[in-house]
């Protein structure tokens, strides 16, 4: 047989065309490895995050490339996912919609600790004293009333406790702000309490259904009457013009239950550079603030410009001055997701 002279020539015009395939195969990470890409890990809506990152991009001109969570996972699926990547991260930093999963990869060593030009504009409740996190822009829990339903009252939501709770919406409590509210209630009440209290209302029909937005539809559209939700998601059906009213969530001692957004950066980036500029845009007061005035109405947790405030979210900032304080439920968010992890299994 006689070889084949063309060989050499038809291999590297393969290899050329290889190479232009894989140009336009642009997988999620869209060049990740790239030192002018910044890879995001968020589990805040994109409905409110991305215009963040993207004006971002547009200011210091690192290129942002975003993964985020699923509704139904929040923020519990990213958490496992970096402490699955640990010893070859992939993400550079992590932007939570909450704080309790944050502390958990601090826990095990994630993150690498910063303390920027945002750091000291943040009170102390809200971050880690040796700057593994920070928090920011913050939501509350809150009960979302259905008005034509009942009237949105601590008096009406009592009574309706002990009432038809198929009325009443909640999140998976495995997931996202719901978890960071059994977390609070587990330690103020007990593990077994808490477990006790799951199993009444249950039983007594509550309807546990996917996510904050999902319990938001259910009572805007007078499926429900009540539920529990979040600030963000609350707004969103007022300003569809919804007939639903809301009113803090208070736990013992009548605090309120505050739940910021927290950024870290993922220990063993390769650009730690672009990272901490990234970190230092969302803890800033510019930032808080067009998130203040954002459709999510996020509560400045640093000072910002009162007189920019909107109305509504002066009211949840009163609110929030009686929150407590989440920094130390490590131990019982850790009880929380032993105890309902396995519930969800097939």
């Amino acid at each position: 047989m006689q070889p084949n002279r063309n060989r050499p020539l038809i291999v590297a015009v393969a290899c050329v065309a290889l190479l232009f395939v894989a140009s336009l195969a642009t997988p999620w990470f869209g060049g990740a490895n790239s030192s002018d890409t910044l890879v995001v890990y968020c589990a805040h809506d994109s409905i409110f995050s991305e215009q963040v990152l993207q004006e971002f991009e547009e200011e210091t001109g690192i290129r942002v490339v975003p993964r985020f969570d699923t509704e139904a996972t929040k923020s519990l699926g990213l958490v496992n996912l970096l402490i699955r990547e640990k010893d070859h991260p992939r993400c550079d930093v992590f932007w939570n919609n909450q704080v309790l999963g944050t502390v958990a990869l601090q826990e095990k060593g994630l993150l690498h600790p910063y303390k920027g030009t945002g750091y000291s504009r943040i009170p102390e409740i809200w971050k880690d004293a040796d700057g593994h996190w920070t928090g920011f822009a913050a939501r509350l829990r809150v009960y979302i009333v259905n008005t034509e339903k009942m009237p949105a009252t601590e008096e009406a939501v009592q009574q309706a406790l002990y009432a038809d709770l198929s009325r009443m919406a909640v999140a998976n409590p495995l997931y996202g702000t719901t978890l960071s509210h059994y977390s609070v209630l587990c330690d103020q009440i007990g593990a077994e309490s808490l477990k006790l209290w799951h199993q009444v209302v249950r039983q007594r029909g509550v309807r546990e259904v996917e996510g904050n937005a999902t319990v938001k539809n259910l009572v805007a559209e007078g499926v429900c009457d009540w539920g529990w939700t979040d600030t963000d998601d609350f707004f969103v059906a007022k300003d569809e013009g919804k007939p639903v009213g809301m009113l803090p969530i208070r736990v013992k001692n009548r605090q309120t239950i505050c739940i910021p957004n927290s950024v870290a950066i993922i220990k063993g980036t390769r650009k730690l550079r672009s990272a901490q500029k990234l970190v230092d845009y969302l803890l800033s007061a510019d930032n808080e603030l067009a998130l203040a005035c954002s459709k999510s109405r996020q509560i400045p947790l640093g000072p910002v410009d009162e007189e920019e405030l909107p109305d509504d979210v002066r009211t949840l900032r009163e609110w929030s001055s009686d929150a407590v304080d989440l920094t130390r439920l490590g131990p019982a968010r850790r009880q929380c997701v032993a105890w309902l992890m396995p519930e969800q299994q097939p």
